[in-house]
C-alpha cells in the first residue's frame, strides 16, 4: 500500500521523493478546458506566482518536482531555489504542446527537443528523467529505446509517460523495451476512482484488478498521475482512494496556487 508522506524510497542507490509536485497547471496544459487559459495569464506567464507554489508546496514536505524545458517554468524553479528550496526533479523529455482531445503524435516528436530537454534538465538532481506521453503514445520503440539510452548515458533513472494505462501497458508487455530489463525503471500513469482521462469507461473493481495486473507484469516503479481529475475529485477523498493502490510508488499532484498547496498537502499528510 502507498504510504503519503512515508519516507523517502532508496532505487539504485538514490533516495527518491514519493509526492511530486505537478507541472500540469504552471505550463497551462489543455486538458484543464477554461481553467487553461486562466493558467496560462496566472501561472505560465508569471513566474514569480509559481514560484511561490513552489515554495508553499515545500514548506509542506513536498521535496520533488515534474519540470520540463519550459524557460518560465525553470526561471520560477530557480527563483524558488535561490529563496532555499531544495527540489529533487522528476524531469519530462518531450514536452510539447499537444491538443490532448486530437493528438498529434508526428507533430510531437518535429516538436520535441530531446536533445536540448536532457541538457538543460540534467543540471539538476534528477530522481527519474520520463519521456513525454505524446511521444510514447506513437509506439516508436526503436525511437523511444535511442532517447531511454540518452538518459541512461547520463546516469539518470529512464521512464514512460502514457495517457493510456490499459492499451499502453499492454502493448509495452510486447515490445522489445522490456526485454532489456534495465532500459526503464519507472512509467507515469494516470489513475483516479473516477476514469477521468483513462482510456476504460469506468474504473471498478473489475477495472482496477486488470489494470493492477497489468502493471504489475510489466514490474516498473509506478508513479500516478491525474489522482485528483483536474480537480473533479475532492484532495481526502482521491487520496483515501490513492491508499488503495497497492502498485503506487510516487504521486504528482498539479497545484494552481498557494492557498490550494495548503489545502491538498495539508490533507495528504491527514489521510
Amino acid at each position: 500500500m502507498f504510504i503519503i508522506f512515508e519516507n523517502d524510497f532508496n532505487f539504485k542507490g538514490k533516495d527518491i521523493p514519493r509526492v511530486v509536485l505537478g507541472n500540469a497547471p504552471f505550463l497551462a496544459d489543455a486538458y484543464f478546458g477554461h481553467r487553461t487559459r486562466l493558467y496560462n495569464l496566472d501561472l505560465l506567464r508569471n513566474p514569480k506566482r509559481v514560484a511561490g507554489i513552489i515554495e508553499k508546496s515545500y514548506d509542506l514536505g513536498v521535496r520533488s518536482i515534474n519540470l520540463a524545458n519550459n524557460d518560465n517554468l525553470l526561471k520560477a524553479f530557480k527563483i524558488a531555489t535561490d529563496n532555499g528550496v531544495d527540489m529533487k526533479v522528476v524531469s519530462t523529455l518531450g514536452k510539447t504542446d499537444m491538443n490532448y482531445v486530437f493528438p498529434d503524435y508526428n507533430q510531437a516528436r518535429e516538436e520535441a527537443t530531446i536533445k536540448e530537454d536532457i541538457e538543460k534538465l540534467a543540471q539538476f538532481d534528477n530522481s527519474v528523467m520520463l519521456i513525454d506521453e505524446f511521444l510514447v503514445d506513437a509506439y516508436d520503440w526503436d525511437y523511444l529505446t535511442k532517447i531511454l539510452d540518452a538518459i541512461n548515458d547520463e546516469g539518470i533513472n529512464a521512464g514512460l509517460i502514457t495517457s493510456f494505462p490499459y492499451k499502453t501497458t499492454e502493448k509495452l508487455l510486447d515490445s522489445p523495451l522490456v526485454e532489456d530489463k534495465s532500459l526503464f525503471d519507472f512509467y507515469m500513469v494516470p489513475v483516479n476512482k473516477v476514469a477521468y482521462m483513462m482510456d476504460c469507461d469506468d474504473f471498478l473493481e473489475d477495472n482496477q484488478r486488470k489494470l493492477a495486473s497489468l502493471l504489475k507484469d510489466l514490474d516498473k516503479k509506478v508513479i500516478i498521475n491525474k489522482i485528483l481529475a483536474t480537480g473533479i475529485q475532492q484532495p481526502k477523498e482521491a487520496f483515501k482512494f490513492l491508499k488503495t493502490l497497492d502498485y503506487a510508488d510516487m504521486v504528482a499532484i498539479g497545484i494552481a496556487s498557494e492557498i490550494e498547496a495548503e489545502q491538498t498537502f495539508t490533507t495528504l499528510k491527514e489521510v
